[in-house]
């Protein structure tokens, strides 16, 4: 289970990444290029990426 919400944090850390990056037009894009609501989102998707990171790591602990 904790190596699925490792796999799963780190896809959303990437993908939030890549949309954060699109959305301040640090890289191409046909949609998201110098969208500022693609900033937000990327930003929430990193977010959420980390908060599974952080779970998995503490369902290692216990």
């Amino acid at each position: 289970m904790k190596q699925v919400l490792y796999v799963v944090g780190a896809i959303l850390i990437l993908a939030g990444g890549v949309f954060f990056l699109q959305g301040n037009r640090l890289l191409p894009s046909q949609v998201m290029y110098g969208k500022p609501e693609w900033v937000i989102i990327g930003a929430i998707i990193v977010i959420g990426g980390i908060v599974l990171g952080v779970i998995a790591r503490r369902l290692q602990k216990g």
